[in-house]
């Protein structure tokens, strides 16, 4: 019976190595904190939160879309609207809280202790989302657990060895994560 069960798992491949790394610059998202400064002007500088719907509201700047652009793009786009009151205005936008857009966030979904959703930072590893999450359930099958990524339009599916990794202190099941990955973790079979 255990033999039967053995191949009813899906395999998957595992993931590739580390390619040519390209840094994408942060984008704001829902759930972010933006300190908004505007130069010799401390009476329209506050701090705001980014709302679901992706926008937010300032002294003067009202429903300013924010999700999916750097917080420079914020900054120029405050100082358009600001020139009809001020002469030159200087904004500076600083994330203070990030989330990240929806779509950049690592999400951890199954036997995890905490499945949720993190918000994705430059070098995340599989044991950084691990700790954020709380490990896996007594209940998980950690090394049957898989990443699905979409990268060019199509999602592949990629093997990780959760267990392996967490209660064997394997590192090379280490591997790195990549924004907007979905961490799959299946609960075992008895």
């Amino acid at each position: 019976m255990v033999v039967l069960l053995g191949g009813c798992g899906t395999a998957h491949p595992p993931v590739a190595g580390p390619g040519p790394r390209v840094e994408p610059p942060y984008l704001v998202g829902p759930g972010d904190m933006l300190n908004v400064v505007v130069w010799r002007s401390p009476e329209l500088s506050v701090t705001v939160p980014v709302r679901p719907d992706g926008k937010i509201t300032t002294p003067l700047v009202e429903d300013l879309q924010a999700s999916g652009k750097t917080a420079t793009q914020i900054a120029r786009q405050i100082e358009q609207v600001l020139v009809r009151y001020i002469q030159s205005p200087v904004v500076t936008v600083i994330v203070t809280s990030f989330a990240g857009p929806y779509s950049q966030q690592v999400r951890v979904i199954g036997e995890a202790a905490k499945p949720q959703a993190l918000a994705y930072r430059e070098n995340m590893t599989l044991l950084d989302v691990m700790i954020a999450v709380g490990g896996i359930t007594d209940f998980a099958a950690g090394n049957r657990a898989s990443i699905l990524r979409t990268e060019g339009g199509k999602t592949h599916q990629f093997r990780v060895l959760l267990t392996d990794l967490i209660r064997g202190g394997d590192l090379s099941a280490n591997v790195e994560m990549r924004p907007g990955d979905v961490l799959v973790i299946p609960q075992s079979y008895f």
